[in-house]
């Protein structure tokens, strides 16, 4: 039986709180989430209390915003004039959308709009909070070379 390490790939349940108990994310009413452990696609801290984890396994844990999303950067809030938005998009307090950055694609948050002026935020929503997972181990298995960001293939986009 495998436990959770570099290049395996892990399948888990999992249920996301805050401080107050509020869930902010669960997989337990669809799918599992699957996915290569040590690749960077998920928060840091997720990934180490998982590392040593069997199938069959549930751990829960609480990650300070350093491990996980990072603390809040004031400098990731702009303000921007209303031309900047589409003529036709209902902008609000709260409304996230994506916008095209020279790093590519990135979510943003309106956080605030008075008059023609719009105050952006591109934190995450989840930046500079406390969060407590709940994980059930469903699976764990060796990946398979081909899963591999470093031996995917010719042709695969990754090379």
């Amino acid at each position: 039986m495998a436990n959770i390490d570099q290049d395996t790939i892990a399948t888990v349940h999992y249920t996301g709180t805050l401080p107050d108990g509020e869930v902010f994310d669960s997989s337990r009413d669809g799918e599992p989430m699957t996915f290569l452990v040590g690749h960077r696609k998920m928060i840091p801290g997720f990934e180490e209390e998982l590392m040593g984890a069997e199938a069959g396994e549930t751990r829960e844990f609480t990650l300070p915003p350093e491990r996980a999303y990072g603390e809040r950067d004031d400098a990731a809030i702009m303000k921007v004039q209303r031309d900047q938005f589409p003529p036709d998009v209902d902008l609000k307090p709260g409304l996230m959308m994506m916008t095209q950055t020279d790093q590519g694609p990135m979510p943003l948050t309106i956080s605030e709009i008075n008059g023609d002026e719009i105050t952006i935020d591109f934190n995450h929503q989840m930046a500079g909070k406390t969060l407590t997972f709940n994980v059930e181990v469903m699976d764990v298995r060796e990946a398979a070379p081909e899963e591999l960001p470093d031996n995917c293939g010719p042709g695969c986009g990754c090379n």
